[in-house]
């Protein structure tokens, strides 16, 4: 008999867990377009304000905002690799001779002097980044593709409007009736087909016209002829010539009706329905000799041929089974799902009154999901700031790789949110890095092995940046690596680990070259070297970035030599290099506490210039890294919390972001919350047609301002955070409940060790709870002032009863 109650209770946890396992639709949804009209697109400046209210679609390659005018449809594209510029040298050969200089000073207190000679000497050589501005310098930065038009040539009224996203199977739609008809557009860019697909129905024969082109702002020629629209060009290298070659091509394929050119477009002409096949590529490839593919052209027409050639349906079944089954990985229900009848721009709104929007919060995670999935495919180049959309030719930052938080934030919810092909394209760039580092590291620093500095392109720029206040952050490198070690560590993948092994301990070796003994402490300290973009005010009177020993360098090297050390332990190596990191590691300051409470961003108990600055970079022990412990080390943590409490909870959209996940860690859920909802502030245009203020335009992109696609996918971290802790040597489960989410459930969140978790609760107390080993072996599980050991064998799923 008790063993019968057992199986029966078993089965219904077991029941109660996994009957969520599929989830329905998820819509960001409005009720009117997005007013697709622009002052000028030859010479003008696009309007932010409406592009922030379109609708995003991408495969990883290509993507698009889907503006929903009734009148004239506009399809802002993009191509990920679309970049100005070109290959440099960058790397300055005088660096190294002021180098010990400048350690000297800086640990003689000789502030002033050493910024100095640092601004003048540590710097890269020619034209850098263009201080964020590279479109025409070789640095370049990543572009707008252009427009897609489709004028269907009326300014009839409209009834019905409804323009939706659909983020578990990556569909934009609209519809609206117009003249008696009713009108629909699917649009979606597949993957498995490398093509954007556009399709327009109506509910009476002979009911679309329109006349369809193609443009961007500058560089390009677009000719019409049989039956297809080709859009070409160059754009500016940077260095005098044209550079990289790029092609746009799109085919009509009709049902019913006629198409006939016009000038350099195509006239369609009462057709019942009408599919066009997009596809655009470059002359770029990240492995090939000098970043040039030859064959983009031959390859660029295989994809659209073939495209054009499979039924709508066909395309539409390939996109869905491909996009919705990496979507419905992850399942998070919270709140009220009759809030899904509500547009989502009255959710936000509504938001910032009540701050309890369940429903957003869950869609705002999924969405996460959704852009990383669209803008990170096998193949593709990473998400770099913008993802993959970007509606200019100087975009914001150069739209590039920012490595002192930005790119690393992008992939905080890679493992976490079960997207792991994602994070490839970024180990993809990494790798990448491995050469110009090289050079950069025995050029700037006479040291071993590879380094970088807080941004880099598709070009291989390894360099420092103009000023080193921000372009001297020599341990991006390290911070860069922590995402080699995390795909393993959620994986246990020793394949990839063998792959990607040496990358990681080249990383290593340059700071043990890079590394001197501080002679007051006695501690191997990095420098010169800043807390990423932050000031101080130094003991003699001048305004200092540069110090030895920042927390920030600490923290990323203790994370570095400590993956290093692990994966050559899995891996079964030993060799100098490795008994070097050993020998290094315990030398490294560990964090500190301040007189007033806080944990130390500097060596020294400097006065921050800016208290409430955005960058809280001396907290990346505590997330991402792990060095500060809620359990092990909970002084460390409780100064943390106090220097939270001084940065204060407003700022930047990524920088609220980050602090949700920080929040997390400290187990304060209804704070972590607070910041979600900080993050989630409705930032709309105001009388100028400009966006200001941290938080989220309407179309749920993170606002900076400007737009930085960061936010979005560093607060689906911070609620994976919220719900699955993975970072210590157990599992815990609802660690930073807020108490107002009373009840709900998750499947599929990922832990390191090669776990998948499914939960339920209610009442805010834990109902049920599942776990998937992929890998197998023993693993802790913790809730609450419980906690058990688990033998598992790979591939079984486990009911955690112990916990409930």
């Amino acid at each position: 008999m008790l063993l019968r109650v057992a199986t029966l209770l078993l089965l219904q946890i077991l029941f109660a867990t996994l009957a969520f396992t599929q989830q329905g639709n998820l819509y960001l949804w409005y009720d009117k377009p997005a007013n697709a009209m622009v002052k000028d697109l030859e010479n003008g400046w696009q309007n932010d304000a409406e592009w922030l209210k379109a609708l995003p679609i991408g495969n990883g390659f290509m993507g698009a905002m889907v503006f929903g005018d009734v009148n004239k449809e506009r399809l802002q594209i993009n191509e990920k690799s679309l970049w100005s510029g070109s290959m440099a040298d960058n790397d300055n050969p005088d660096a190294y001779q002021s180098l010990q200089e400048i350690r000297n000073l800086l640990f003689a207190g000789k502030y002033k002097e050493a910024t100095e000679l640092t601004n003048k000497t540590q710097i890269a050589k020619g034209k850098g980044t263009g201080f964020g501005n590279g479109s025409t310098v070789p640095y370049g930065c990543y572009q707008t593709l252009g427009d897609v038009w489709l004028d269907f040539n009326t300014t009839a009224a409209f009834t019905g409007y409804r323009r939706q996203l659909d983020i578990i199977n990556g569909i934009a739609q609209v519809q609206y009736q117009q003249n008696g008809v009713q009108f629909k557009r699917e649009v979606f860019v597949s993957n498995p087909d490398r093509v954007m697909v556009v399709r327009l129905t109506a509910s009476k024969a002979g009911s679309i016209s329109f006349t369809l082109s193609v443009n961007r702002p500058e560089r390009y020629t677009t000719t019409a002829e049989q039956n297809k629209l080709t859009m070409q060009g160059r754009l500016n290298n940077g260095q005098g010539v044209d550079g990289l070659a790029y092609e746009v091509d799109i085919v009509p394929v009709l049902e019913g009706g006629k198409i006939r050119t016009e000038n350099n477009s195509l006239v369609i002409e009462k057709a019942n329905s009408v599919t066009l096949v997009i596809g655009a590529a470059t002359s770029y490839r990240l492995h090939y000799p000098d970043y040039t593919n030859p064959h983009f052209k031959q390859e660029l027409s295989q994809y659209v041929n073939k495209a054009v050639k499979t039924k709508y349906n066909t395309l539409l079944q390939k996109h869905v089974a491909d996009f919705s089954g990496h979507m419905n990985k992850v399942v998070l229900q919270l709140g009220n799902k009759a809030d899904a009848k509500q547009p989502t721009d009255v959710l936000l709104a509504r938001n910032k009154e009540d701050r309890n929007g369940q429903y957003l919060y869950a869609l705002y995670f999924q969405y996460g999901r959704y852009l990383l999935l669209s803008s990170s495919r096998k193949g593709s180049l990473p998400a770099n700031l913008q993802g993959i959309w970007a509606n200019k030719i100087q975009t914001p930052w150069n739209s590039d790789y920012h490595t002192n938080v930005n790119v690393q934030m992008n992939y905080w919810p890679a493992e976490t949110a079960n997207l792991p092909e994602t994070h490839l394209q970024l180990v993809d760039l990494i790798e990448s890095l491995v050469a110009p580092g090289s050079k950069t590291a025995a050029i700037h620093y006479k040291a071993r092995g590879w380094v970088m500095h807080p941004i880099t392109n598709i070009w291989g720029y390894t360099s420092p940046g103009e000023h080193p206040s921000w372009g001297l952050h020599v341990a991006a490198g390290a911070w860069m690596s922590q995402h080699l070690w995390d795909h393993y560590d959620f994986t246990r993948d020793k394949n990839y680990l063998r792959r990607v092994f040496p990358v990681l301990q080249q990383a290593a070796v340059f700071y043990v070259d890079w590394l001197v003994k501080d002679p007051e402490s006695g501690k191997l300290v990095s420098g010169p070297a800043s807390s990423p973009e932050n000031s101080f005010a130094a003991p003699d009177g001048s305004v200092g970035t540069i110090s030895m020993g920042p927390a920030h360098d600490n923290q990323l090297l203790y994370n570095l030599f400590s993956n290093t050390l692990k994966a050559a332990a899995d891996l079964g190596i030993q060799n100098d290099t490795i008994k070097a990191i050993q020998q290094a590691l315990p030398q490294l300051p560990t964090p500190a506490i301040g007189s007033d409470g806080r944990i130390m961003e500097w060596a020294k108990e400097f006065a921050e210039r800016e208290p409430e600055h955005r960058h809280i970079s001396h907290l990346f022990a505590l997330y991402p890294g792990s060095q500060i412990s809620y359990f092990n080390t909970p002084e460390l943590a409780a100064a943390a919390r106090k220097t939270l409490e001084k940065r204060g909870d407003g700022s930047t959209g990524w920088s609220l972001a980050m602090k949700i996940s920080f929040w997390a860690r400290l187990h304060d859920g209804d704070r972590a919350l607070k910041l979600l909802n900080n993050l989630l502030n409705p930032v709309f245009a105001n009388s100028a047609g400009t966006m200001a203020g941290g938080g989220t335009y309407t179309n749920l992109f993170c606002a900076h301002p400007p737009f930085q696609i960061d936010g979005n996918f560093g607060a689906t971290a911070g609620i994976a955070e919220i719900l699955v802790q993975s970072h210590e040597n157990f599992i815990e489960l609802l660690p930073a409940l807020p108490n107002s989410w009373q009840e709900g459930k998750v499947k599929g969140l990922c832990a390191r060790g090669g776990y998948e978790l499914s939960m339920q609760w209610k009442n805010g107390k834990l109902q049920s709870a599942a776990l998937l080993a992929n890998k197998g072996g023993t693993v802790k599980v913790k809730y609450q002032n419980r906690e058990f050991d688990l033998q598992t064998v790979a591939g079984k799923t486990y009911t955690l009863t112990p916990l409930l």
